[in-house]
């Protein structure tokens, strides 16, 4: 393979893809239902996507599921709502129907059958009769020799005589394209340029296996053929299926679309992102609380950028200004702490309620609060877990807004902010080495704060400052050992506002606790909470 910006300066004829007039846009995405879809993947479907809306196209999304035995629905309903979580929607499909369907491969054999069928009868193709053990033979004989591999073609050469001995053997025979020697395919492509590809290059491929399912690059053509894609966008691991893919649109005398490869995603490290990787999977980046906008905003810097530059998006924005004309084609690089980073500024941008409200799932799940807050009206607090402190929907906006600037994804929440919501907690190690160490200290902010009635931050703080004074300590000596005993950690959201989210009787009592710990010398933790759960 070549790739040129002039003529190939070959001998032989060329066969060249599609120009400018493939008719109105129609771009699709074809994944495999056999797992959950990959980070990869969903990039070409938003590039299409991209591609489809800023032209008024048509975006359609179908399913490759060819490999009955791993494909599953369940991963079809994952594949829906990663991208509809993502807010990419699809204007034909297997959900919704479409006027070129049906849009699963399983269920359009008859149709591979159809175009097996014209292949056939214009000579195109050939029955196959080897053996697997014949062509691993081959194999073996070009690795023994150092050379690539490339079927012998004895089948292609078989007289009629040699085909009815195989058939009376039983052999089923698969379908072989006849690649056609002393040509060069040529390919426009629209991110690349010109990408020359010489037919000697070319191994005769099967097309349909003997059990008469269809291989994908032929699945492939038929299907974009009878779909009427007009354009293919996809991902540079395609180039070399692309010139077969021309081979086989020139036999059956159809149009082909025009095709545009973006470049690899690699990891930091560079290299390339591995299907079966956890972090490979759009899923898991909803399941660790990572915002849409965000993961979308990320993905459309890898391997494009705008005219000026920003970081920042909207989907709105990048719909405005997306562009084949500034995709690259050098590989782009997913960085997770970069997507990290982004997803924490996102989170910074969001309204209080609209954050409380993409928590609650999180805060939820880890029992945090009760299943029904957030569906009931504003003044019905549902029941509280076992163990938990009652919450209203308000005051969960209150706590997450004190964690909004500290967290980076919404499943950050639940350990940033459980202390608010469990009434028993258990210091960590830093806050038990601070209470041990400052027992009179909290005997006095006790004192002070059972004889303090107005829980707001600043009245908070207010008797706090006077508590400093009248000890003669400096800010930090007094108010540290007050945040380990009523957070059980030395770091949280600011003392007084952390107090007032807590609320007067969950202080007290917490204060209480580590009081009662610092005075007992035989204990190494605080004294569980009263009997009456409390």
């Amino acid at each position: 393979m070549t790739q040129a910006a002039r003529s190939p300066g070959r001998g032989g004829p060329e066969t060249e893809a599609a120009g400018p007039d493939v008719g109105p846009v129609r771009v699709r995405v074809a994944p495999s239902p056999t797992g959950p879809i990959h980070v990869g993947n969903m990039h070409t479907a938003f590039f299409n996507w991209l591609f489809a809306r800023g032209r008024g196209g048509a975006f359609i999304l179908r399913f490759e599921d060819t490999d009955l035995e791993r494909s599953d629905p369940k991963f079809e309903r994952l594949i829906f709502e990663e991208m509809r979580w993502l807010g990419l929607d699809w204007d034909e499909g297997p959900d919704i129907g479409g006027p070129y369907g049906p849009y699963r491969q399983s269920e359009r054999l008859p149709l591979y059958e159809e175009y097996a069928r014209r292949l056939v009868e214009s000579g195109h193709v050939y029955p196959c009769y080897c053996t697997a053990e014949e062509l691993e033979a081959e194999r073996a004989e070009a690795q023994r020799a150092g050379v690539a591999y490339k079927y012998s073609g004895r089948c292609r050469r078989l007289g009629e005589a040699e085909r009815e001995r195989f058939e009376t053997e039983d052999r089923v025979p698969a379908l072989r394209f006849a690649v056609p020697g002393g040509r060069v395919v040529v390919i426009d492509d629209l991110i690349r340029g010109r990408i020359e590809y010489p037919t000697e290059a070319i191994s005769d491929f099967i097309i349909v296996r003997p059990s008469g399912m269809p291989l994908y690059n032929f699945a492939v053509v038929v299907d974009d053929i009878t779909m009427r894609v007009s354009h293919v966008i996809r991902g540079e691991g395609h180039i070399p299926n692309t010139p077969v893919q021309c081979l086989i649109y020139e036999a059956l005398g159809e149009r082909q679309p025009r095709f545009g490869h973006v470049g690899h995603i690699l990891l930091p490290s560079r290299e390339k992102m591995a299907k079966r990787a956890g972090n490979a999977y759009v899923g898991m980046y909803r399941e660790e609380g990572f915002l849409p906008e965000a993961l979308i905003n990320f993905m459309a810097l890898l391997g494009w950028t705008p005219a000026d530059g920003r970081e920042f998006l909207t989907l709105r924005e990048i719909l405005a200004e997306f562009s084949l004309e500034r995709v690259t084609k050098a590989p782009s690089v997913f960085d997770p702490e970069k997507l990290t980073w982004m997803n924490a500024n996102y989170i910074r941008r969001l309204d209080r309620e609209e954050l409380a409200r993409r928590c609650l799932p999180f805060l939820k799940k880890a029992g945090l609060v009760a299943e029904s807050l957030g569906e009931d009206p504003p003044d019905a607090a549902p029941d509280p877990p076992a163990g938990m402190v009652r919450s209203d929907f308000e005051r969960v906006v209150w706590i997450v807004s004190l964690e909004q600037e500290r967290i980076e994804t919404l499943k950050d929440i639940v350990a940033a902010t459980e202390f608010f919501f469990r009434r028993d907690i258990e210091p960590d190690e830093a806050a038990l080495k601070m209470l041990r160490e400052a027992g009179d200290i909290l005997d006095e902010a006790l004192q002070t704060y059972r004889n303090h009635e107005d829980w707001s931050p600043t009245s908070l703080e207010a008797a706090g400052r006077a508590l400093v004074e009248r000890l003669g300590l400096s800010g930090r000596k007094v108010f540290q050992p007050i945040r380990a005993a009523v957070t059980g950690r030395v770091a949280s959201p600011p003392l007084f506002d952390t107090m007032a989210a807590l609320g007067r009787d969950l202080c007290l009592e917490r204060m209480a606790r580590a009081v009662a710990f610092t005075a007992s010398s035989s204990s190494s933790r605080p004294p569980p909470s009263g009997a009456d759960g409390r």
